[in-house]
This record gives C-alpha cells, sequence and structure tokens, in this order.
C-alpha cells in the first residue's frame, strides 16, 4: 500500500481535485467546480448491457511506436481468461497522474498469475481505447460460454447527466477546461464499454474503475456529485474504487500504487484459491476502508475511500487458475477442509439466511478456524451480515424474519438471491423486491415489495431508492416519496433527465 507519510512522497486526490499547493500536506482541497462528463443517460430501471474489454497498445515509457505490447508471463494463460487494462497517465495542464503505470503494471502481473491473458494500454487517447474495445470484444465473442473477462481502467474519471466517463490520455481535465472536448475524448463507460459484449448468464464479466467519481455539471436542486451508480447486469460485476462525489487518493511518485490498485493486487497474489472473485472484491472494499480510516495522515482518514461493488451473480467462479483444479479435483476438494468439524461448520453457515444468524456463525467460525482456507469468504459473510442486521433493527425498514424464510422461495435464483440478501447484498435485495412489486395498494405482496426496497436502500442501492420514491409518489405519499429520493440521491444516483421532468 502507498505510504504518504513520505513528505517527499506526495500524495494527492485523483481526477476532479486541485494539485497539491507547495508547503502542504500533500492533499489538496476539492475544486467545486470540476464535475464529470458525458450524456446518454442511463436508464434507472433497466440493467446495463454487458461488458467489454481492449486490445493492446505500446508503453510510451518504453519509447515504443502504437503497437500491440508482447505480455511477459511466468505461466501460460489459460482458455476463457481474458483481461484488458488501462492505465492512463498522461494528462496535460499539471494533472498527470505519476502513479497509473503502476497501477497497471503491477495488475497485469497479478492477472497473469491467476492465469489470464492480459492485454495493456498505456495513455491511450479515445480513438486507440475505441479501436481496442472492438478487437477484444471479438475475443471475449469467441471465448466459452463460461469465460471469465475483467475490464479494468485507472485515469481520471468523471460524469455528466447520470453517465459515466473514462478520460482518455492527453485530454484537458482542468477545472476550467470546455466540456466538449471532455465527452468527446473519454469512453463512455456504458455504451462504449459495457454494451460491446453479450451477457453471459454462465461466465463472469468484470468492470474494474479505479478513478474519481466527481460531477463536472452542477445538478438543479442540489443533487449529488458522482459517477452514476449502476447495477449489473446479469454475469456482470461492476466496481468502483471510491464513492459517489469522492475522491480517490494517488501518489505523486511512480513508485507508488492508489489505494484501491495496491489492495487489489495484494489479494490477488495472496488470496486462497477457495476465494471466488465477488469474495475477493468485497475484502479489497474492506481492506481499503481499513487501511485509509486507520491512517497515521488525518486527511487521508478524512477522505478514506469507500468502494462501490455492483454484482448480479448466481454462480461462483474461483479466483483460483483452473488448471490447479482440473489437475486433481478429487485432492483439491479433500484440502478444502483441514478437520470434518470445519466442513460441518462450514456447510451449517452457508444453510443460513437471517442476517442476525449468519453473523453471529460467521463470527465464531473465524474464531474457531482462522486459518481455514474459506476465512476471506467467512469474514465478507461476517461484515456484510453485521451491516444487514443493524438495518434490520430499524423502525424505518419494514423487513420482518418471515421474509427470510427460504423455504418459500418461489425458484432457485430467488433462493440464491436471498442467501446474498442476508450477507448484505444490496442488488440481490433490489432484484428480490422487485419480485414483489404490485399495482396493488394493500396486501402481503405490496409489504414485502416496501420492505426489501427499503432494506436494499439502506444498504446502498440508490436506484432501488429512487424506484420506492417513485412508487410513494404514485400511490400518493409524499412524505416518503421525498425521503427515498433524497436517499437516491445521497447514494450517487441521479436520475436521467427526462425522467426527472416527469416527476414535476
Amino acid at each position: 500500500m502507498i505510504d504518504p507519510a513520505d513528505p517527499a512522497s506526495g500524495v494527492r486526490r485523483r481526477p476532479g481535485a486541485r494539485r497539491s499547493s507547495p508547503g502542504g500536506d500533500g492533499l489538496a482541497g476539492l475544486d467545486e467546480r470540476r464535475r464529470a462528463l458525458l450524456a446518454a443517460s442511463l436508464a434507472p430501471l433497466a440493467p446495463l448491457a454487458s461488458l467489454a474489454s481492449l486490445v493492446a497498445w505500446a508503453d510510451p515509457a518504453r519509447g515504443q511506436s502504437p503497437a500491440a505490447e508482447a505480455d511477459a508471463r511466468d505461466t501460460p494463460p489459460e482458455p476463457g481468461r481474458l483481461a484488458l487494462v488501462i492505465g492512463n497517465r498522461q494528462y496535460p495542464a499539471g494533472n498527470d497522474l505519476p502513479s497509473i503505470h503502476k497501477n497497471a503494471r503491477d495488475l497485469r502481473r497479478a492477472l497473469q498469475g491467476r492465469g489470464f491473458a492480459v492485454t495493456m494500454l498505456l495513455d491511450a487517447d479515445v480513438q486507440a481505447a475505441r479501436q481496442a474495445v472492438d478487437s477484444f470484444a471479438q475475443q471475449a465473442q469467441a471465448a466459452p460460454a463460461d469465460a471469465t473477462v475483467l475490464f479494468y481502467f485507472s485515469g481520471h474519471g468523471a460524469q455528466i447527466d447520470a453517465e459515466n466517463l473514462l478520460v482518455g490520455a492527453g485530454v484537458n481535465v482542468a477545472p476550467t477546461a470546455p466540456l466538449e472536448p471532455l465527452i468527446k475524448g473519454s469512453l463512455a463507460l456504458r455504451g462504449d464499454v459495457l454494451a460491446k459484449l453479450p451477457q453471459r448468464q454462465t461466465g463472469l464479466t468484470m468492470a474494474v474503475i479505479d478513478t474519481c467519481r466527481t460531477d463536472v455539471v452542477a445538478k438543479p436542486g442540489g443533487g449529488s456529485e458522482g459517477l452514476n451508480q449502476a447495477e449489473a447486469p446479469p454475469g456482470c460485476l461492476i466496481a468502483f474504487s471510491t464513492g459517489a462525489g469522492t475522491p480517490a487518493i494517488a501518489p505523486n511518485v511512480e513508485t507508488l500504487s492508489t489505494f484501491y490498485t495496491a489492495a487489489l493486487v495484494h489479494l490477488l497474489d495472496t488470496a486462497s484459491d477457495e476465494l471466488s472473485f465477488s469474495e475477493l472484491f468485497k475484502l479489497v472494499k474492506i481492506e481499503v476502508r481499513q487501511t485509509m480510516t486507520g491512517h497515521s495522515i488525518p486527511q487521508i482518514r478524512r477522505f478514506a475511500q469507500n468502494p462501490f461493488i455492483a454484482e448480479n451473480l448466481h454462480t461462483n467462479f474461483s479466483v483460483a487458475a483452473r488448471r490447479s483444479v482440473r489437475s486433481d479435483p478429487g485432492a483439491a476438494a479433500a484440502a478444502r477442509f483441514r478437520s470434518e468439524r470445519e466442513a460441518a461448520d462450514w456447510q451449517q453457515l452457508q444453510g443460513l439466511v437471517w442476517p442476525p444468524e449468519l453473523f453471529r456463525l460467521a463470527e465464531q467460525f473465524l474464531l474457531n478456524h482462522p486459518q481455514s482456507k474459506l476465512a476471506g469468504g467467512a469474514r465478507v459473510l461476517r461484515e456484510g451480515a453485521s451491516e444487514a442486521a443493524a438495518i434490520l433493527q430499524r423502525n424505518d425498514v419494514r423487513l420482518y424474519r418471515r421474509s427470510f424464510d427460504a423455504s418459500q422461495a418461489p425458484n432457485p435464483r430467488y433462493a440464491s438471491d436471498l442467501r446474498k440478501a442476508a450477507g448484505g447484498d444490496k442488488d440481490a435485495a433490489a432484484r428480490i423486491g422487485r419480485h414483489w412489486a404490485t399495482p396493488a395498494l394493500s396486501g402481503p405482496e405490496l409489504s414485502r415489495f416496501e420492505g426489501w426496497m427499503q432494506y436494499a436502500a439502506e444498504l446502498g442501492n440508490g436506484i432501488a431508492s429512487y424506484e420506492l420514491a417513485l412508487h410513494y409518489r404514485r400511490v400518493n405519499q409524499p412524505q416518503p416519496a421525498a425521503r427515498w429520493e433524497a436517499r437516491a440521491r445521497a447514494l450517487g444516483y441521479n436520475p436521467p433527465v427526462a425522467l426527472e421532468h416527469s416527476r414535476k
């Protein structure tokens, strides 16, 4: 992880922040004028389309002309594991980001160690990136149905009119820069990246964005700023390095990584093969939060990042390279547990769907089996269930134990979402809520819809919160409508302009 305690190294906030002033503490103040870009609004009730990735570009630091860069691999990649890593450091007007190339190179090495075929772009302008997206999309189309595909971007990021942008190299990101060149010089996360690959319900697609989340256009009525909240399509996981309206901290030197990517690389290098990618990104979130809130520099603690995750997964995809499992699946299964008691405790943990019980047994599992290969998964369950249990104690969230009755699940996907929601998964909770959506003005279905959407909103799903606000507006309850709309905006969800007009 970076150590900003060294004044010589300097640490600054990422895209959307002013540079540190000479003689300062290394952290700049946020520039209120800097917000972000692009149109093409996200429909709030529709899932995002699928993910796309990209092809290689030469590393300018090596003095090469633009061309595909040959990756140095310790081990050959596996079929069906594809990744594209983009690291944009080069921006004009003193807004360069020295640590980003290290981010990209370190992540490439870590992914190769997990069997990924990695292509990398450094300082790619928008034209090169778009061409690379199309080329990589063709590779992804030809990959097996259960392929694991990862797209990563680190550099300047921004938003305009509810669309997330990834800023191309060379684009002026100064606070006074004209808006149109910023828009034209950026990739739209939804249209230029996520929409390029087909949805893979039997595969895994990941989009990882390590940028700031500040908005360049002030919202009328005080809307929150930040890269817009998104929900993932089936088979997809989306991870942002920080929360809506907040900066991501980057060092001013080339030898240190950002907090988020350092945590991601560390866990890819050290995680047990039993860990899933879903659990991995939740552990990254926990590590970033704990590292920054416990930092010795007060400003780091003050601006501690709170990474955001959206996922829609019903299959566990292990971080382990498949060759290690294929070589001897029987031995791999036998070596999973250290004892019969550990196996029995884990099995019991997997069957729980009531958050208070899940929290208690996850904590007990970690106490009884601290060296377990499944300790990372138990830690994720403990943290998520702890948050969920606290929310269920609140009077303004009307969701009760009977709603977590797995025996009443209408189908396997609902049962899967129920287990995830018990562990604090905000998106699974929203999917359950939508299952209970009804035009009725009273009755148990309406009660469950409201309860689950309240639960999802308090877990952090801004889209669910806005849907709840629209529901209360339809049934002529303006006070709860205003309360949940305010919650949606606080969570970083900015409804498309057309929908906002429909409310007036």
